[in-house]
C-alpha cells in the first residue's frame, strides 16, 4: 500500500495515510508535478493510462505523484519519473500551490502541489501501466487546447497551465 505524507495548510508534515484512503476522505497531503521541455521550448505531455483509478485518460504533465515518507521532492521526483517515462534529468523546483478539486469518482484531490521542472530531448521510455500516449507541443498550443476542450486535461495540469510561475520558471 502506497502512503502519502498528510500536512496542514502550511506544508507541515502531520501524518501518513494509505493513499487512496486520502483521496477518499479528501485529506491535504504533498505531492509534486514535473514539467519537462525540450530544447526547442516544446512541453512534454503524456496521457494517462486508462487503468489509472482516476483521471484515466486525460492529459497531463510529464510526471506526477508524491513523495514517500523521509523522501524530498527531488529526489521522489526523479525517482518516478524514471519509474513512469523512463527519464533522467536535472530537476529545478519552481513553486508549489494548493489546490482541491473534487473528482467525479466520489474522490477529491486536496494537495500541496511541488512543481518541478526539467529539460530532456528524447523520447521517453514509458511504462505502460501509467502512460498510453505522449507528445512534445508548444506550451501555446496546450494552453488553446485546454482552454478549448477543457474534459481532456487533468485538474491539477489545467491550473499550472494558468500560473504566473510557469512563465517565470522558464523565462528567469
Amino acid at each position: 500500500m502506497e502512503q502519502v505524507i498528510l500536512v496542514n495548510e502550511k506544508d507541515e508534515e502531520i501524518g501518513f495515510m494509505e493513499k487512496l484512503e486520502a483521496h477518499q476522505k479528501g485529506l491535504l497531503h504533498r505531492a509534486f508535478s514535473i514539467l519537462i521541455f525540450n530544447t526547442k521550448g516544446e512541453m512534454l505531455i503524456h496521457q494517462r493510462a486508462k487503468t489509472k483509478y482516476h483521471s484515466g485518460e486525460l492529459w497531463t504533465n510529464a510526471c506526477c505523484s508524491h513523495p514517500k515518507a523521509g523522501e524530498t521532492i527531488e529526489a521522489a521526483g526523479h525517482r518516478k519519473l524514471l519509474q513512469e517515462m523512463g527519464i533522467s534529468c536535472h530537476l529545478t523546483y519552481s513553486h508549489k500551490f494548493i489546490y482541491r478539486i473534487e473528482l467525479d469518482n466520489g474522490l477529491t484531490e486536496y494537495e500541496w502541489d511541488h512543481v518541478l521542472i526539467g529539460s530532456y530531448d528524447a523520447d521517453p521510455i514509458c511504462n505502460p501501466e501509467e502512460v498510453q500516449a505522449w507528445k512534445y507541443q508548444s506550451l501555446e498550443i496546450i494552453k488553446a487546447d485546454a482552454t478549448k476542450h477543457p474534459d481532456r486535461y487533468t485538474s491539477w495540469f489545467k491550473i499550472i497551465l494558468q500560473q504566473p510561475e510557469l512563465s517565470k520558471s522558464l523565462n528567469p
